[in-house]
């Protein structure tokens, strides 16, 4: 069965890119400049013929182009073919309506260029870009197929008068639309109809007037007379089946397939599947006997579908194969209830829309409207099947500057009528598919009959290549033909120069000659032994290799200063380093250059020392440092000349004098103020000194030593020399600070006084809250009162 169309993914093949871990090894067995630019894009065969050294292998002439110029190969002699892309039909984008004249359907342009020839590289991805405009007034094919079984009844008398309605709601979008009309209900074989004789010519109750039932019938070719559409639609009868999924993939296949008999023109072809049920595929057919796969082909006579019977349903992938080859958009038009299921085959199927049809189908015309201009606001790309090593990638520039790249490189959203987007496409090789042969390849918008066609041509071998010379003299008596600088062996020689046969590659005599000081080791262990030659290995790192007669030298194990080879200033020649101007040593770590050496005084190693290497060695012990500036024992310059300034400039301190015999070695330059000293940024080398004479005052000069190694001195005249206490400040401060101490204590003394009274106090009234009076009688006293009882007073 037929596969559908391949959506590549979307990635470049960059070969050499990975260069090291991947094609290593196609580089170092390439034996030919053919062979060697199939490795990569990068990669380059250098055909002088003095290029390999002894030893080396026929390989080593294929490398990265900055490689193979670092071997000494000059860019003239280096084979690096490119590919390119060239434009071979570009009409200009057009409108339905050219120069007032309305253009037939297979005049209108809307994809720029239209036919290309790549000649590809390996690894080299060739771009171009394509632009796409939708065509205002484009005519528009819809056919609306219907399902008939009995469920539909009430869906059919709306779809009757679908023509005319139909067709005025489109006149707005388009002046050319044409309709037509087709009806499905399923396989007439059990189980899926009841095969009694009775039923075949009535599947409905005795009280239902149903016609018989059928897989699939082209009631109206496609036509611009809506009127038509109405009168054949009036006279259709519902019929029935017996299961609830309905046989709608094979009517889908024969609309897409017979398009001389649906009346298909090259223009947007909308397929309309108005259902309320499920749908059979691939394998159901099972159930009634019919095993084999649908042929795709088309099988319409007096049109009805006269294969049901004998061909399974086509399968999901075989449906969008031929719905995209014919380039028939499709339009689900389902009740709510099926809804979800054909959300999912939407999304099997590219370009289709689904919409909620409701119960008797009154809303079909606006779910076609709103259908069609969601699938015309999208243009989406694809391409045919791709050649084995062939990958293409894509990125969109679509309105107001978004792009996008990857799976949303193909396509761009919300496009009107007018709107011109543009497509970057990619397209790379790897190695040579096709043996070298030319393939055709298309792309074109889904939905759309436009395509472009692109011719790929494969560079599979170097110029040079025509010019080789067969059974040529070098190629040791004519055993392989020169091409390119090197001999491509006939069949069964190898080597060099073709001087040996395959089964005379390993003898004793032939070995002898590859050992060092009739050594044991063959080719120092670092080759192998080919007709008596040593051809030496090839490292994982391309930039190293063993070479020499017998494999002895390399340029990989010389002395390493820094962990680079050679200290990274000369370069290994077998084993040997030989060094850089200004640089000398085994590894090439000892610097001629004496400018590292220069003191702040411009003096080398300060004059106390001799440069080595480009570093000081001090010969003065008591300096130190990389350029013998630095004494730790020494006294500062500032200390040194102290005695020596204040003489000249003062007259005073310890050398006045002698001055005139100790301290002539600088020049003196007076200033005023030490504002008007020299300051750090006017002199390259300087101190700023602070020193102190014999009376407590300070002095300030700078020390500096010239280019030309004189040293001058600037001393400030003004002095800054302490002054006497003031005593007045003196006395009232310590009278102050007298009377303030006494104030202190009499406040503290008095704070004191009041708290242990108020303490005494409280104790007081304490004490007398606790204290107890004895209430006895006085036994002296006597009361000035005598109270006398009557005895005879009995109280009545």
């Amino acid at each position: 069965r037929p596969e559908p169309l391949q959506y590549w993914p979307d990635h470049l093949l960059d070969i050499c890119s990975v260069f090291h871990s991947r094609n290593i090894a196609d580089m170092a067995s390439a034996q030919s400049c053919g062979e060697c630019i199939q490795a990569g894009e990068k990669c380059g065969w250098c055909i002088d013929k003095d290029f390999l050294k002894q030893g080396e292998q026929k390989s080593t002439r294929c490398d990265e182009i900055e490689a193979l110029i670092k071997k000494g190969c000059s860019e003239a002699s280096i084979e690096n073919p490119r590919g390119t892309v060239s434009v071979n039909k570009n009409q200009s984008l057009t409108d339905r309506t050219k120069d007032g004249v309305k253009l037939k359907p297979d005049q209108i342009t809307q994809i720029q260029p239209q036919k290309l020839t790549l000649n590809l590289r390996s690894g080299e991805a060739q771009t171009f870009n394509l632009i796409f405009k939708r065509a205002e007034d484009y005519p528009i094919d819809l056919y609306y197929l219907m399902d008939l079984s009995y469920s539909m009844k009430d869906d059919l008398e709306n779809v009757k008068n679908l023509g005319t309605d139909l067709m005025a709601e489109m006149q707005k979008i388009t002046s050319d639309f044409r309709i037509g009309f087709g009806s499905f209900v399923e396989k007439t074989v059990m189980p899926y109809i009841s095969t009694t004789p009775a039923k075949l010519l009535n599947p409905c109750t005795s009280d239902q007037n149903c016609t018989s039932p059928f897989s699939y019938k082209n009631v109206l070719s496609l036509t611009s007379q809506g009127s038509q559409f109405n009168n054949l639609v009036s006279k259709q009868q519902i019929s029935g089946n017996l299961d609830s999924p309905e046989g709608g993939f094979d009517a889908i296949m024969q609309v897409a397939v017979c398009p001389n008999q649906i009346g298909w023109r090259n223009v947007t072809r909308l397929l309309v599947f108005s259902t309320d049920a499920g749908f059979h595929f691939a394998g159901d057919g099972k159930l009634g006997g019919i095993v084999l796969p649908n042929d795709g082909k088309c099988h319409l006579q007096d049109n009805m579908y006269t294969m049901s019977h004998y061909y399974d349903y086509p399968s999901i992938a075989h449906l969008v194969q031929k719905l995209s080859e014919n380039n028939i958009q499709t339009i689900f038009a389902v009740t709510e209830e099926f809804q979800p299921v054909y959300q999912e085959l939407k999304n099997l199927i590219p370009k289709s829309a689904v919409g909620t049809l409701s119960s008797d189908s009154g809303n079909v015309i606006k779910l076609i409207i709103d259908a069609y201009n969601s699938l015309s606001s999208e243009i989406i790309l694809e391409n045919s099947r791709l050649p084995e090593g062939v990958s293409i990638s894509y990125i969109s520039h679509c309105k107001n500057g978004v792009s996008d790249k990857g799976e949303n490189g193909r396509k761009c959203s919300n496009i009107s009528i007018g709107d011109q987007v543009m497509f970057e496409v990619a397209i790379t090789a790897k190695g040579c598919p096709s043996n070298g042969k030319s393939e055709t390849i298309k792309i074109k918008p889904q939905g759309f009959t436009e395509e472009v066609e692109i011719v790929l041509n494969f560079i599979c071998e170097c110029a040079c290549h025509k010019e080789g010379i067969p059974n040529s003299p070098v190629c040791h008596f004519g055993n392989g033909t020169l091409e390119c600088g090197a001999c491509r062996c006939n069949e069964g020689r190898i080597g060099r120069v073709c001087e040996c046969s395959k089964d005379e590659v390993r003898t004793d005599d032939l070995d002898a000659n590859c050992r060092m000081d009739n050594g044991t080791d063959i080719c120092n262990n670092n080759g192998d032994c080919v007709c008596g030659a040593c051809e030496c290995k090839k490292r994982d790192n391309p930039e190293e290799r063993y070479s020499g007669k017998f494999c002895e030298c390399d340029n990989f194990n010389c002395d390493r200063s820094n962990n680079k080879l050679c200290g990274g200033h000369g370069r290994c020649e077998c084993r040997k380093c030989i060094c850089e101007a200004n640089y000398t040593g085994s590894a090439c770590d000892c610097s001629l250059d004496t400018s590292t050496c220069l003191a702040s005084n411009k003096q080398i190693c300060n004059g106390r020392g001799t440069c080595e290497c480009g570093t000081c060695k001090c010969t003065d012990l008591k300096f130190q440092g990389p350029t013998c500036e630095i004494c730790p024992t020494c006294p500062g310059v500032c200390t040194e000349h102290k005695d020596c300034v204040q003489c000249q400039a003062f007259g005073t301190g310890e050398k006045k004098d002698t001055c005139k015999e100790q301290c002539n070695k600088f020049i003196l330059v007076k200033k005023k103020k030490k504002e008007e000293l020299p300051q750090p940024n006017d002199q390259p080398y300087i101190n700023h000194c602070k020193e102190r004479d014999a009376n407590d005052c300070w002095f300030f000069f700078t020390y500096a030593t010239k280019n030309d190694s004189t040293v001058e001195v600037h001393v400030a005249e003004e002095l800054e020399c302490p002054s006497g206490p003031d005593i007045i400040p003196i006395v009232a401060g310590v009278v102050a600070g007298i009377v303030l101490i006494g104030l202190a204590l009499l406040l503290i003394w008095k704070l004191l006084m009041i708290i242990h009274d108020r303490r005494e106090f409280a104790k007081f009234e304490k004490e007398k809250m606790n204290a107890r009076w004895d209430a006895g009688e006085n036994p002296i006293y006597k009361s000035a009162v005598t109270t006398v009882v009557n005895p005879k007073y009995e109280g009545k």
